[in-house]
């Protein structure tokens, strides 16, 4: 019986260390050792030519010492599956690992980290899929997955109950309540073909014309074919107020932003959740404004033009929705005919120059 015993620990520890063991070998080798499973070879050719070429695999996906359970279990049933044949085509992150991604970011990313936490990009399950309000007036659907959660497998069905407008709801995945609905992966492509960002000192200035705009791994992952989608590649609208063309911005970036902050079909501005700026602030990036993680907007204003307006009012205390939410004049689109309806006033020092 003690040597049963005895041989029955054996196996088992042996087993417990076969998947860490395994980790570890192919992770000597730097990244490569993963290629010997063929599937890994374009997630291995796409980092090896990426920003992220210096960050060994590990440090994103975990390796042999994750103090991790259900990581080393996945590796196992992935041994298993291979031994059976069950070779995948594609490999694709399961959204419980793009959620443990995030805290992985956060090691190198902290200013970004922190800044994405504090804003409304950062959002939960129960925080979206749980307003009352919403839910009374609009039917959660699985379009809603598109830009909120759109790394989970399943069905608004599979996430959310009821599915009608009275409620209660809850979150049936009780794990999924508390965790980002946008995780990093929703706007970067971390294996998205591009140099490493390098400090520049005086010797290695560029000029400004020539200065990164955007990070290559800046891409939206569309949920339908499970691909990121580069925002070269993403369309910048033809936005109208009524039958006027608007004026956009050339920013690239802005494109990412109207994949969900995006207008009805009619195109119109302020139709849907789009925000397109018109009036004074009309041809201007969303970028312009809003900081790039968090969204803030508190020195938006000092930003682009002086504490005074043309009229020489504070553009700060002025009446809109940036001194106050519950203006009816909204920052995206104030016009000053809408605080002068019987006329907008000459510029000061108009008169004067005018006058000589």
């Amino acid at each position: 019986m003690r040597r049963a015993l005895l041989i029955s620990g054996l196996v088992a520890v042996a087993l417990a260390l076969m998947v860490p063991g395994a980790s570890l070998y192919y992770e000597s080798g730097g990244g490569r050792g993963c290629t010997k499973c063929h599937e890994m070879n374009e997630p291995f050719d796409l980092w090896h030519n990426s920003s992220h070429r210096e960050i060994p695999c590990m440090d994103c996906h975990g390796g042999a010492f994750t103090p991790e359970w259900e990581f080393h279990w996945n590796n196992a049933r992935r041994v298993a599956a291979h031994v059976r044949g069950e070779v995948p085509a594609r490999i694709r992150m399961r959204n419980i690992d793009v959620l443990k991604m995030v805290q992985r970011c956060q090691k190198c990313h902290r200013q970004e980290f922190a800044q994405w936490s504090a804003g409304p990009h950062s959002a939960a399950y129960e925080r979206i899929f749980l307003d009352p309000t919403h839910n009374r007036n609009r039917q959660l659907m699985d379009d809603c997955l598109r830009c909120h959660g759109m790394h989970y497998e399943a069905s608004i069905r599979d996430l959310v109950e009821p599915l009608d407008r009275q409620g209660p709801w809850r979150i049936r995945e009780v794990r999924l309540a508390g965790q980002p609905t946008m995780p990093c992966l929703t706007c970067h492509a971390i294996h998205r073909h591009g140099p490493p960002l390098k400090k520049t000192g005086v010797d290695g200035r560029v000029p400004g014309p020539k200065q990164e705009i955007t990070r290559p791994s800046l891409a939206f992952y569309d949920r339908r074919t499970e691909e990121h989608i580069p925002v070269a590649d993403l369309p910048l609208p033809v936005m109208r107020e009524g039958t006027r063309l608007v004026r956009m911005s050339p920013d690239r970036r802005q494109t990412l932003c109207y994949q969900c902050h995006a207008a009805e079909a009619s195109a119109q501005v302020g139709s849907g959740d789009d925000r397109t700026p018109v009036g004074v602030h009309e041809g201007i990036s969303c970028l312009s404004c809003h900081l790039k993680h968090g969204q803030k907007t508190r020195a938006s204003c000092a930003e682009c033009h002086p504490k005074m307006s043309n009229c020489g009012l504070d553009v700060e205390k002025m009446d809109t929705t940036f001194f106050n939410p519950n203006s009816k004049h909204n920052i995206h689109w104030v016009k000053c005919a809408d605080c002068h309806p019987k006329g907008v006033p000459k510029k000061k020092g108009t008169e004067l120059r005018a006058e000589r």
